[in-house]
């Protein structure tokens, strides 16, 4: 073999630089369609082109990047359909922020002079988190990129809001929606952040109509509303209210008189029981008022400030207008008492402002309808969620959908394709309208968008070409697998399949892998105002991706939220640099390689077969977790087989025949075990740790232009050796005991030791006997006696009992026992100061008056552990005063 190497010290920097432009230049990420192959296929959760790559991108992108390429080494047509989201209303504020620093505004611009800024600004800065999933590794045809607003994801769009408005799923309607006074558009509820909040609960008095002195107590708050209230409702069972159902009370401050109504929905147990109804500014008061006919008045402009028909408090600042009606209230004798409280406040997700609910005209989807089929096929098992957990909320939300707003009042995004002729007809069409097809007027079309979310609903098709019918749609549609954060079951995941059921007449994946949060060491979520985020950018710059990848999936449980420790990024970095190390060491010495040449099994060493059976099991087992989504497990796995079995005692146990170049067949054989076991093991892990894996792939003997596209590791029960496993963990177990031993009383390392073992299985102590070599170099044993049980036990010997072995240390004229009792004295003196200090600090009333509790129970600890110490020495001075 012509010798290869790697660089003495491993730098991440360098290897995925070189590594990624190698894999993108040699195309080795895209793929056609390939009919007689079984495809595999992902599309990517679409990031907003505004964004930047955080931690739950990072942990997504890893998860989906692992099981893509592991499909791909499988030999499946792979497809992982990348794109990015227009991001309405993200967008258009971080373009809106550009132009003010111009001194404009969109309006000073006009609709298509902005929407021309916004493709500008999208195309300077809209690839940043492409390039960013590139450095993480993610293998995605670029080839395919998509954008929610490129042509064919347009025509898809269009094409389905057509289509549900002709069979009466898409209708326009005055209703509650989320809205916000910054951005002056209706929210989807994924826009809204919900915030605890410390607040006022205003108890405020409604006077009964004729009847004096008797009044309804209702709790808000929201006071600002109660200019809106049209009713107020109470549990029909509520035996308190029950004489007044029917009877009208008397709006404070404005004197409108208000219908006192019996529904269901209130709560008789909470606050006061009656509830003001106010069914233009709350969706409960909405839905409450349609049952009862009661009128709707908008009491708060869009822009948040009071209405004119507010009297004295139009134009206020809804904030502004609170605090002045409390004080009017409290003046006319209204208020009964103001509590503090704490209240989930929903504020825009974009730029943070209180979300304020508000009746609008909007345009709507009809659920129910959808709802059933995306029921239909979670309930039957044609999606699989995993966990298995997932499958109820997602199956109790949609049974209790409401119709989904879908109008957005912003200008970036997919127009409305809805036409208004000032003769009232209105024009809902596939292609554009320039005149009224009932009048032949001049028409308008509709200033609003669609939300963001109507168009990702279409993505596992829209992305492959429909509404034509290609061929990425026959072969890679239904997609194998969604791979996304529990956050968004209902915002995305329901909603694709209820669009998949009603466009494609078949489910868009087969499974859900749903994965947690990223939260931080303390177990908080990670945000701008805990200032507890971690850039996964910083992370990659100075650890490396592959050591980012192999922390996010390390103890990684499907649907669990995981918490980012810096210790578990030193450990991946570690990680990284032991196979390094270990590839070095294995790649030095295999001058006068042929990786063709494969020895006879019979020339395995027990250390070889070992190895083989542990590495052919390894492959077993991290195929079967990577075939459930185990994704952590698999990873756990091979970190074990790599760190502890690989390269701290294989290769440690082949050095020997590796350095002895007299014996060629025996230092041939270790060269084979060894190539083979690391490339296999480089396959296994490559899917974790790419860049690393193809750096020291590419130096090793192998076929093949990438590791990328190389073949998945066969599994091979016939290499799986039961006796060479439990033999090799008895001479294991028994080199660890010595060297505990050793350790024990201080025998410097180079330092040779007799070892005696009393070994009860003829079959085991022949196995000793062969294998005497592995306790001489890997323990510094030497001699080695080995007796069967019944050999009288020696004296003055440290014992351990070891996998039916007895392990014995003799003591004599290995130590200075002088030394080593000086030593231990010195130590014991140390501990005895220690006990004295601690425990007249405990002895203190003052102390422990004063101190908090978990304080006092840590001196208490550490004084259990010194005297643990203390005995242990105390006992092993005793032991050193026989051998003296």
């Amino acid at each position: 073999m012509e010798e290869k190497t790697i660089p003495t010290v491993y730098d991440p920097a360098t290897v995925e630089s070189k590594w990624y432009k190698y894999w993108e230049d040699e195309g080795l990420f895209h793929v056609e369609v390939e009919p007689d192959k079984e495809p595999f296929s992902i599309v990517i959760p679409p990031p907003n082109v505004t964004g930047q790559l955080h931690m739950g991108h990072a942990l997504d992108n890893t998860l989906q990047d692992i099981l893509i390429r592991f499909k791909r080494m499988q030999g499946y047509n792979t497809l992982w359909m990348p794109g990015t989201d227009h991001a309405g209303i993200a967008t258009q504020i971080k373009v809106e922020e550009m132009l003010a620093k111009e001194g404009l505004t969109r309006y000073d611009l006009g609709r298509e002079k902005f929407i021309d800024r916004v493709w500008e600004w999208k195309r300077q800065y809209g690839s940043r988190i492409i390039k960013q999933l590139k450095s993480l590794g993610a293998s995605c045809d670029w080839v395919r990129e998509r954008f929610t607003m490129d042509e064919g994801c347009s025509r898809a769009v269009r094409e389905v809001f057509v289509s549900l408005y002709e069979k009466g799923l898409i209708y326009q309607g005055n209703r509650i929606t989320n809205w916000c006074p910054r951005c002056k558009t209706a929210l989807s509820d994924i826009e809204v952040e919900h915030e605890e909040k410390s607040g006022h609960l205003y108890h405020v008095r409604y006077p009964v109509e004729g009847m004096d002195g008797e009044y309804v107590t209702v709790a808000t708050t929201r006071p600002e509303t109660i200019l809106g209230d049209t009713a107020v409702a109470v549990h029909p069972d509520d035996a308190r209210y029950r004489h007044l159902v029917g009877k009208q009370l008397i709006l404070p401050l404005v004197g409108r008189r208000l219908p006192i109504v019996a529904d269901e929905y209130v709560d008789p147990s909470f606050g006061t029981g009656a509830v003001k109804v106010t069914p233009a500014h709350d969706p409960n008061d909405f839905e409450i008022g349609l049952r009862h006919q009661l009128p709707e008045i908008i009491v708060i402009n869009p822009d948040g400030t009071m209405a004119e028909n507010t009297g004295k408090y139009a134009g206020m600042d809804r904030y502004e207008c609170r605090q002045v009606l409390v004080r009017d209230l409290k003046e006319q004798g209204y208020l009964v008492r103001i509590d503090e409280h704490v209240h989930s406040v929903g504020h825009c997700q974009r730029c943070s402002t209180v979300v304020e609910p508000l009746i609008s005209k909007q345009w709507f989807v009809r659920m129910k309808p959808l709802a059933e089929p995306a029921i239909e096929a979670v309930a039957s098992g044609k999606i699989k969620f995993v966990p298995e957990r997932f499958t109820k909320i997602y199956i109790n939300w949609l049974e209790n959908i409401r119709d989904w707003c879908i109008s957005r009042q912003i200008w970036w995004g997919h127009r409305i394709p809805a036409w208004y002729c000032e003769c009232g007809e209105t024009i809902v069409s596939r292609e554009d309208v320039s005149c009224c097809p009932k009048c032949g007027g001049k028409v308008e079309q509709d200033p609003d968008v669609l939300d963001t979310w109507f168009s990702s609903a279409l993505w596992p098709f829209s992305t492959m070409g429909w509404p034509e019918k290609t061929a990425e749609l026959a072969h890679f549609y239904p997609t194998s697998v969604l791979v996304t954060g529990y956050d968004i079951i209902f915002f995305w995941v329901a909603r694709m399949v209820f669009m998949a059921m009603e466009f494609q007449r078949e489910i868009p994946f087969r499974y859900v892998f749903i994965h947690g949060l990223v939260r931080d060491a303390q177990g908080r979520k990670m945000s701008k105002s805990l200032g507890n985020g971690i850039d996964p950018l910083e992370v990659i710059e100075k650890y490396g991706a592959d050591t980012l990848r192999f922390t996010l999936v390390t103890g990684n449980t499907p649907g669990n939220d995981m918490r980012f420790y810096w210790e578990r990024v030193e450990s991946s970095r570690n990680f990284a640099n032991k196979i390094w190390n270990a590839s070095r060491f294995v790649l030095m010495n295999l001058d006068g390689f042929d990786a063709a040449a494969q020895p006879d099994p019979a020339r395995f060493a027990l250390a070889d077969r070992w190895i083989l059976s542990r590495y052919a099991q390894t492959v077993a087992d991290v195929t079967a977790n990577l075939e459930k989504f185990e994704l952590g497990e698999a990873a756990r796995l091979l970190y074990e087989f790599i760190w502890n079995e690989y390269c701290d005692w294989y290769i440690e146990l082949t050095k020997g025949r590796l350095y002895r170049k007299e014996n060629a067949q025996d230092r041939e054989t270790a060269q084979y075990v060894l190539w083979y076991v690391l490339r296999g093991t480089l396959e296994l892990l490559h899917p974790f740790m790419p860049f690393i894996t193809e750096a020291i792939w590419q130096a090793l003997p192998h076929d093949g232009k990438s590791i990328v596209v190389a073949p998945w590791p066969k599994e091979q029960p016939e290499l799986i050796d039961v006796e060479a496993e439990r033999h090799m963990t008895a001479i294991m177990d028994t080199i660890k005991a010595v060297r505990n031993m050793r350790a024990e009383v201080n025998v410097p390392p180079g330092k040779k030791s007799e070892v005696i073992l009393h070994v009860g299985a003829d079959e085991l102590a022949e196995v000793f006997r062969k294998n005497i070599a592995y306790l001489q170099a890997l323990a510094a044993a030497e001699p080695v006696a080995i007796c069967g049980t019944d050999a009288a036990k020696p004296e003055n010997a440290m014992a351990a009992v070891v996998s039916g072995v007895e392990v014995y240390l003799p003591l004599k004229g290995l130590i200075d026992v002088e030394k080593e009792t000086a030593r231990l004295s010195k130590e014991l003196a140390g501990i005895e100061k220690e006990i004295a200090r601690i425990a007249g600090k405990l002895a203190n009333p003052g102390f422990l008056a004063k101190a908090p509790a978990d304080v006092v129970e840590k001196e208490r600890a550490r004084e259990r552990e010194y005297q643990e110490k203390r005995a242990a020495i105390l006992e092993r001075l005793a032991y050193l005063a026989k051998l003296a």
